[in-house]
């Protein structure tokens, strides 16, 4: 497909060799001109021909405050304005060369062919045959035939892309529509047209290229920028949508359909926002419930849904609302396996519900797809350590409280089993010896989750009262048995009344 800056470039190229031609017509026509309206042009020209365009059209904005019946300055300024890619500009100034000299061929060629790309077919055909009645160059009426070819053959393409769209065989009248695009490749309406076939199609990606392009090719097209937000909206990106329906209403306050979507897109918008900032702020109880709420503001966009759950499981997973958010985490992973974010947070789940395998298998999944990802790679190493370290001594488990538990419960806990496990309460020798080593397995473990820093260790998979997980490092009282008591009682009365010795 030919490019708009493609064409630019072409017209650029062959500048020098116009002005030559353009010069010796108009050597003629140069007296009785005003003086600074001649400086302005010759500067032009100059500025033109090296390339330097900006300045180059300033001074033929000059030449045409000047002398408004110049046809030459409105046809050097339109020459600049070709260059710069500017064709809506370029096409009121051809016009007006013509009006003021009708038999200026150059000047009608240039219209024509502006009138084809834009797809303005009638016209541009009208052109071309004036070119070839008029005296003219062999290479003018040469290249006016093969455009007038050319025409003919666009206007025929388009109308049986108008058939086959009818027919609903879109593929046909978006290939169709290929070619006409190629020559037209400012027409609006061709565009406009390929633009619903991708749509019919499920081509969103295809759509969006030429709704954007008809935006910026139509001045006040409040259409396309309606279609482009409806399209974003239904691919989830609300956001986007937001973006061009506010586009929209910028030309057109009024316009019915884009104020009802906008009220729609902003209403979603504002609650995605702010259920972000719930999480931000670690709200996650609001936050589930905000995107609950998102669920039911747009029930009839699948997207949307699976946004929300996907977030109401993060929101689940951080508020150490495990089995919750197991459960929605999988709802989101069976429309989407590959969702990386989710299978981290139900890893995550897994962990706080001492699934250590589940969670490993979730790591493993999500590094195959997201291979540099810092907190899969932790997250991994966290969850093996623990299946290891549960295989082992658990003193959430000793204790019988969760992973969550508070410090209150945790020492509620410990007294109740040290309570159940003191010695004293066995008078068999085997049975007491049992007691002395389930009673020290629970002071450990009151030690361990009571102290911040021992129990961030245990949590991350070490065992701040194994010696080798330490490293040679000691962290416990307990070595030695209970001499590290010192006449602690949990119960608060007095020393124990049983003596232990730890061999």
């Amino acid at each position: 497909m030919v490019s708009i800056d493609h064409v630019a470039h072409r017209i650029l190229t062959y500048i020098p060799y116009v002005l030559v031609l353009i010069d010796m017509r108009y050597e003629g026509v140069k007296c009785g001109r005003d003086g600074s309206v001649d400086s302005h042009m010759e500067m032009g020209k100059k500025l033109l021909a090296a390339g330097q365009l900006a300045d180059a059209l300033s001074h033929f904005h000059a030449a045409v405050d000047g002398d408004p019946k110049n046809y030459m300055a409105y046809y050097r300024r339109a020459t600049v304005f070709l260059a710069m890619g500017k064709s809506k500009s370029a096409l009121p100034d051809l016009s007006r060369v013509i009006e003021l000299k009708p038999d200026f061929t150059s000047a009608r060629l240039q219209r024509g062919n502006l009138l084809l790309k834009q797809g303005r077919l009638d016209e541009a055909e009208s052109d071309f045959k004036t070119v070839l009645k008029s005296k003219t160059s062999d290479k003018e009426e040469s290249e006016a035939e093969s455009q007038l070819m050319r025409s003919d053959e666009i206007q025929r393409l388009v109308a049986q892309a108008r058939n086959s769209f009818k027919s609903q065989d879109y593929v046909t009248a978006a290939a169709q529509l290929d070619t006409v695009i190629e020559t037209c490749v400012w027409d609006v309406t061709s565009r406009e047209m390929r633009a619903e076939c991708f749509i019919r199609m499920g081509e969103m990606g295809r759509a969006v290229s030429d709704l954007k392009a008809a935006s910026k090719l139509k001045n006040d097209n409040t259409q396309a920028f309606y279609k482009l937000s409806t399209i974003y909206y239904n691919l989830g990106d609300h956001e986007m949508s937001l973006n061009e329906v506010r586009e929209c209403l910028k030309l057109d306050p009024d316009h019915k359909q884009c104020y009802s979507h906008y009220k729609q897109v902003k209403k979603l918008n504002k609650q995605i926002q702010s259920a972000e900032e719930l999480i931000q702020e670690q709200r996650y109880e609001d936050a589930v419930s905000k995107y609950e709420s998102v669920m039911k503001t747009e029930p009839n966009v699948p997207h949307y849904s699976l946004l929300a759950k996907e977030r109401i499981c993060h929101a689940l997973a951080q508020g150490q609302q495990a089995s919750k958010a197991i459960s929605v985490c999988n709802e989101v992973l069976q429309s989407n396996p590959e969702n990386v974010n989710t299978l981290k947070d139900r890893a995550e789940a897994y962990i706080q519900d001492e699934q250590y395998e589940e969670a490993i298998r979730d790591y493993e999944t999500a590094a195959k797809h997201s291979e540099n990802d810092r907190q899969i790679k932790e997250g991994l190493e966290k969850a093996q350590r623990l299946l290891k370290q549960s295989k082992k001594r658990d003193y959430y488990k000793i204790l019988g409280v969760k992973r969550n538990a508070q410090k209150k419960e945790i020492i509620k806990a410990y007294r109740k089993m040290a309570q159940q496990w003191h010695p004293d309460n066995f008078q068999d020798a085997e049975e007491k010896k049992k007691a002395e080593k389930k009673f020290i397995d629970i002071a450990q473990a009151k030690e361990v989750l009571t102290d911040p820093e021992m129990r961030t260790k245990f949590d991350h998979g070490e065992d701040p009262m194994d010696p080798e997980s330490q490293q040679g490092h000691h962290h416990s009282n307990f070595n030695g048995g209970f001499h590290g008591f010192q006449g602690f009682n949990p119960f608060g009365s007095g020393p124990f009344n049983f003596k232990y010795s730890h061999n």
